[in-house]
């Protein structure tokens, strides 16, 4: 008999306080370890978290803030831009729509994920949030053109030079200190409310900060004496431009592929702390990082009962998806080990 995996036969006694009874088969033994707590020191369940109806009006209430100040900075910006000839402003103007763009694209997918699955979406409807992040990379290749095409206009002396006032300098130091206070505001609700796209957003938004900063260097510059920074500070931030339209292409393109969405040795950590599994391979996941769907094949004592099996798996099954929120469903094939003699 094999001492290491309990049989259905011959299930491992478990230590029970004193005036417990004990479970008497297999199909015991799977709705005691059940309602064991998942535990783990290095990764601990978010508990405290809001129920997913309240997480997702939370996440757009917050979208919805800082669309409305991502909006009043872009178009301050562009009016400004547009009224003094100053090219690198109105080109960082630009730039702040993408991030206007990024708050839409997540209200989308905020929308989406609280849609269920139907039957002609049985896997939901997630992946509408991922086609509406692949339409912003068309927006941002166009911005990218506009911009360019402005700075060579300049740079080929073809418009005249236009005065670089203190008014320049305020309007970029204000939209800074509005833009680092949307970073601060949307980091913290991202790590408070556990949300991927308000992490996504606050990176994107850090990215503008970094375009403005330099644009207020080309100000300086052209201030000095020096008006070839400007149409040059405008290329600088056509590249900030064209890279975040390459990192929401990356991000698409590996969701829409159905790459690797999870590590398998996390998983394989969860379902070997499950008593009377015997081991695991196969490890598939898939999806955009908080949702994820999963499966793979557990291996169970070959004399087990197929209905103690079956409720075994879905302990296995209950143990994932407490440790990872992110999993929205995982498929588990129950088989014996191999080689077995």
């Amino acid at each position: 008999m094999n001492t290491q995996a309990p049989t259905a036969e011959h299930p491992k006694p478990t230590p029970e306080p004193p005036g417990t009874k004990a479970p008497t088969s297999s199909t015991e033994q799977a709705e005691a370890i059940k309602e064991q707590p998942v535990t783990n020191p290095q990764q601990p369940a978010p508990s405290n978290q809001p129920p997913a109806t309240s997480r997702y009006a939370e996440v757009a209430r917050v979208l919805i803030r800082v669309l409305t100040l991502n909006l009043a900075v872009a178009l301050a910006k562009i009016a400004f831009g547009y009224s003094s000839g100053t090219i690198s402003i109105l080109s960082d103007g630009f730039h702040s729509l993408t991030d206007s763009a990024s708050n839409v694209v997540g209200l989308v997918g905020v929308y989406a994920a609280g849609q269920p699955p139907d039957a002609d979406h049985p896997y939901g409807h997630r992946k509408y949030e991922t086609v509406a992040a692949s339409i912003v990379t068309v927006f941002l290749l166009l911005v990218v053109v506009e911009v360019l095409r402005n700075a060579l206009d300049h740079l080929t002396t073809r418009t005249s030079a236009h005065e670089i006032t203190f008014a320049s300098f305020a309007v970029m130091l204000v939209t800074v200190a509005i833009n680092l206070f949307v970073v601060m505001y949307e980091s913290r609700e991202a790590n408070r409310l556990g949300s991927e796209v308000l992490l996504a957003d606050a990176t994107q938004t850090r990215g503008d900060v970094w375009s403005s900063l330099t644009v207020i260097g080309a100000l300086i510059g052209a201030r000095a004496g020096l008006p070839v920074l400007d149409p040059l500070a405008a290329l600088v931030v056509a590249a900030f431009i064209a890279f975040s339209g390459y990192k929401v292409a990356q991000t698409t393109t590996r969701i829409l592929s159905d790459r690797i969405a999870m590590a398998e040795a996390d998983v394989m950590e969860v379902v070997m702390s499950v008593p009377g599994v015997l081991g695991c391979h196969q490890i598939r996941t898939r999806g955009s990082s908080d949702h994820v769907f999963l499966d793979l094949h557990v291996w169970l004592p070959p004399a087990m009962p197929l209905t103690d099996a079956h409720a075994l798996s879905h302990v296995v099954k209950d143990r994932l998806m407490a440790r990872y929120p992110q999993i929205a469903d995982a498929i588990i094939h129950i088989e014996p080990p191999p080689n077995i003699s």
